[in-house]
C-alpha cells in the first residue's frame, strides 16, 4: 500500500463553511484510488471558512502522474444540503511530489466536480473520459450566449442573478452593499422626497442647496469653476469622456467657422493654429438625429455638436466655437466666447448634456461593460481551468456578468433609470449602441493606437494619456512574459485550438486593458460623481431646445431648459451609485486565487505588481501638484474587472 497526503483549504470568504460529508478521489496516468471520505480529526470543523485539514488516501499501489482530482459533498440525514467554497487541494504523493490543484469554485450541489492539476497544460486528451471537452462541454451549458437586441453585443443568458453561476456571482458583502447603496441612495444623499417633485428649478441656489448634501474635493472644485473655459475643455482631456477629442487638421464641411469668428483682431489664423497642431475637435455626429426622450410628460431635446478648441499659449485648452447641430442653418448659429454670457453657458451646457449621453452609452456601456462581458463569457465557455489565458484572465471577470445583468435591469430596461430620465432613454439609446458598435474599430480599443489616430500625443496635461499609456505598457510586458513561458513559438500559438475560441470579436485586443477599470473602464466610471453630481456641469437631459437666434437667452432660460427636480436628483443617485466602490474590491495586479503555481510565473507576476506599485507612486506624487487631481488610473485605486 502507499499513501498520499491531502491537505484542502476552504476559502475564506463568507459562508464558505460546509458541514457536509466531502469525498475525493486522485486521478493518475497510472491508475486511480477509490472514492475517498474526508474525514479527519477535526470531524465537522475541518471544512470551515479558513480551515486547512490534512487527510491520507491510500492506494494499492502508485498512481504515476496525478493530473486530476474528483470532488463532492452529500449531505448528512439531519443537515441541509450547503455550499462549501474550496480554495485549493494541495496532494503529496508517495514519491515526495507536490501537486497543486486550483480549484476557486463554490460546490453547491451533490455533483462530482473535476479538478486539474495547476500544471498541466501540455496535452493531456489521452486521459480519455477526464479531457478537457467535458469541462468545456459542461461550461457551455452554464454561461449561455443571449441576444438581447439586434447590432448589440451577446450577453450572459440569466434569468436572475441566482441563476448565474455561483463562481461568478457577488460576494455577501457585494451584494449587501450594493443593495444598501441603490435602496438608500437618494436617503444617503439626502435626496429624499425630491424624486417625486417634477417642477422645475426655480434658481440655482436650490441646486447648490441640493448638492450640498453629498460632495467630494473634485465634485466640490466643478460646482465652484462649471462655467469657466479652461475648465469646460478641461474635461475633455481628463473628464469622464476622454475619448472623444482629437486633432483638428481641417475644419469639417459642416462646421463653417472662420477666423473672424474665433480670432478677432488677433494674428493668429486656423490654418497656422491647425499646421502647428494647436486646434481640436469634438463631434457628437453619433447623436445626430436620435430621438429624444419624453420626461414627465415633456419631450427633452438631446442635439449633436460640435466643439472647436484651441491651445492657448499657456497650454490651457479652450473652447472657441460651438455648433449645436450637425447641419448650418441660419437658425444653427455658432456659438463664440465673444457672445453674451448665457448664450454662450447655455451652448456649453448642450455640449455637457450631449457629453453625458455619448459617454454613457459609447464610452462607457458599450466599450467596457458590454465588451468585458463578451470577453467573460467567451472565456469561461471555451477555456479549461489550467489553460495559462484562464489564469490570466479569469480575475478580471469578476462580478462582471452580474454588474452587467443588474445595468439590464436597474437601468436601461423599460423601467430603469436611464430610460426613465436620460435624454437618450429609450428609442434613442438603442441607435446610439448600434450607431457605436457599428462604428467601433479595433485601433480605438487600444491606447496606443487611438491616441496616436486622434493626434493627441502632444496635447499638455492629458494626465489620462499619460497613465493610461503606461498602465497599457505594463500591461503589455506581464501579459507578453506570462504567454511567453507558456508559447515558446507562434506555431503553439496557432495550434492552440482552445485559444482560437477564446474571442468571438477579435482576438488581438489587450482585454485586460479594455476590461478593467484599472484602466479604460476606470477612466469612464471612477468619476461619474464627481463630475456628474453637480448637474449644471452635466445634465442627463434638457427640456428645451437650443436658441436659434443669438441675443435671447438669460438665467432664467437656462434655469428652465435644466432637467426637472426629480430628473436631477435621480440623475445624481444614479452616478452616486456607479461611482461607488465595494469594500471587497481588488485592485489591478492582485491575483488571490492562486492559479499561477509555476516559480516563473509567480516570479512575472510579481515584478507586474511592482511595476504597478512605482507607477502608482508616481501618479500620487504629481497629484499633489496638481489643482484637480488625476487619480482614475493609479493602479492602487483600480479594480481589477468591471465589478460596477
Amino acid at each position: 500500500m502507499v499513501q498520499y497526503k491531502v491537505t484542502v483549504f476552504t476559502g475564506d470568504r463568507l459562508n464558505s463553511t460546509t458541514l457536509n460529508n466531502v469525498y475525493i478521489k486522485l486521478v493518475g496516468t497510472d491508475g486511480e484510488s477509490d472514492r475517498k471520505w474526508l474525514m479527519g480529526l477535526k470531524g465537522t470543523s475541518s471544512f470551515v471558512i479558513g480551515a486547512v485539514s490534512k487527510f491520507k488516501v491510500s492506494c494499492s499501489t502508485s498512481l504515476g502522474k496525478l493530473v486530476l482530482i474528483e470532488l463532492d459533498k452529500q449531505s448528512l440525514p439531519l443537515f441541509p444540503e450547503d455550499d462549501w467554497f474550496c480554495a485549493k487541494v494541495e496532494v503529496k504523493s508517495p514519491e515526495g511530489d507536490i501537486y497543486i490543484f486550483p480549484v476557486y469554485r463554490w460546490i453547491a450541489d451533490s455533483k462530482v466536480h473535476r479538478f486539474k492539476d495547476g500544471k498541466v497544460f501540455e496535452d493531456n486528451h489521452h486521459l480519455g473520459r477526464y479531457s478537457r471537452q467535458q469541462e468545456i462541454q459542461q461550461r457551455e451549458e452554464d454561461y449561455r450566449w443571449d441576444a438581447s437586441a439586434e447590432g448589440i453585443p451577446h450577453s450572459m443568458k440569466a434569468q436572475n442573478p441566482i441563476f448565474l453561476p455561483s463562481e461568478v456571482q457577488f460576494s455577501f458583502t457585494k451584494t449587501t452593499e450594493f443593495v444598501y447603496t441603490a435602496s438608500t441612495g437618494l436617503t444617503e444623499l439626502k435626496l429624499k422626497g425630491l424624486d417625486n417633485r417634477k417642477e422645475k428649478w426655480d434658481n440655482i441656489d436650490s441646486i447648490n442647496r441640493v448638492f450640498c448634501c453629498k460632495k467630494t474635493d473634485i465634485s466640490e472644485y466643478v460646482q465652484e469653476h462649471w462655467k469657466e473655459d479652461a475648465f469646460f475643455g478641461y474635461q475633455f482631456l481628463n473628464g469622464v469622456n476622454p475619448i472623444l477629442i482629437q486633432c483638428c487638421t481641417t475644419l469639417p464641411s459642416n462646421f463653417p467657422v472662420t477666423d473672424d469668428m474665433v480670432f478677432p483682431r488677433s494674428r493668429c489664423n486656423l490654418a497656422d493654429e491647425m499646421k502647428k497642431g494647436n486646434i481640436f475637435l469634438c463631434d457628437y455626429k453619433l447623436l445626430d438625429g436620435v430621438k429624444a426622450n419624453t420626461i414627465n410628460g415633456k419631450k427633452q431635446y438631446l442635439m449633436a455638436p460640435l466643439v472647436l478648441l484651441h491651445k492657448a499659449p499657456d497650454n490651457k485648452l479652450m473652447p472657441i466655437a460651438i455648433q449645436l447641430k450637425q447641419t448650418p442653418s441660419d437658425d444653427n448659429p455658432i456659438f463664440l466666447p465673444t457672445d453674451s454670457e448665457y448664450d454662450w453657458l447655455i451652448a456649453k451646457i448642450f455640449v455637457r448634456s450631449a457629453d453625458f449621453n455619448h459617454h454613457q452609452l459609447n464610452a462607457h456601456l458599450l466599450r467596457t461593460h458590454l465588451l468585458a462581458e463578451v470577453f467573460a463569457v467567451s472565456l469561461l465557455r471555451n477555456v479549461p481551468m489550467v489553460h495559462p489565458l484562464y489564469k490570466l484572465l479569469k480575475p478580471h471577470t469578476r462580478y462582471t456578468l452580474q454588474i452587467n445583468f443588474l445595468a439590464r435591469r436597474l437601468l436601461i430596461s423599460d423601467t430603469g433609470n436611464f430610460t426613465q430620465f436620460a435624454s437618450s432613454g429609450g428609442e434613442g439609446m438603442f441607435t446610439i449602441l448600434k450607431r457605436s458598435v457599428s462604428s467601433m474599430t479595433y485601433s480605438s480599443l487600444c491606447i496606443t493606437d487611438d491616441i496616436a489616430e486622434r493626434g493627441v500625443e502632444a496635447v499638455p496635461n492629458f494626465y489620462y494619456r499619460d497613465d493610461g499609456l503606461k498602465v497599457w505598457d505594463i500591461i503589455h510586458r506581464f501579459v507578453q512574459g506570462m504567454l511567453g513561458y507558456y508559447y515558446k513559438s507562434d506555431s503553439e500559438v496557432q495550434q492552440d485550438s482552445e485559444l482560437q475560441n477564446i474571442y468571438d470579436y477579435n482576438p488581438n485586443i489587450n482585454p485586460i486593458f479594455v476590461c478593467s477599470p484599472q484602466s479604460q473602464h476606470a477612466a469612464v466610471n471612477s468619476g461619474q460623481y464627481d463630475y456628474g453630481g453637480w448637474m449644471p456641469n452635466t445634465p442627463i437631459s434638457l427640456q428645451l431646445p437650443p436658441p436659434t437666434t443669438k441675443g435671447t437667452t438669460s438665467e432664467a432660460t437656462m434655469l428652465a431648459t435644466f432637467p426637472d427636480v426629480n430628473v436631477t436628483v435621480q440623475g445624481m443617485a444614479t452616478v452616486w451609485l456607479l461611482s461607488k466602490q465595494s469594500s471587497d474590491f481588488v485592485p489591478l495586479g492582485q491575483y488571490p486565487e492562486e492559479h499561477f503555481i509555476e516559480e516563473i510565473p509567480r516570479k512575472i507576476l510579481k515584478d507586474f505588481q511592482m511595476e504597478l506599485e512605482d507607477l502608482s507612486l508616481v501618479i500620487k506624487a504629481r497629484n499633489k501638484r496638481l489643482e484637480v487631481p488625476y487619480t482614475y488610473m493609479d493602479p492602487a485605486e483600480l479594480e481589477n474587472s468591471v465589478a460596477i
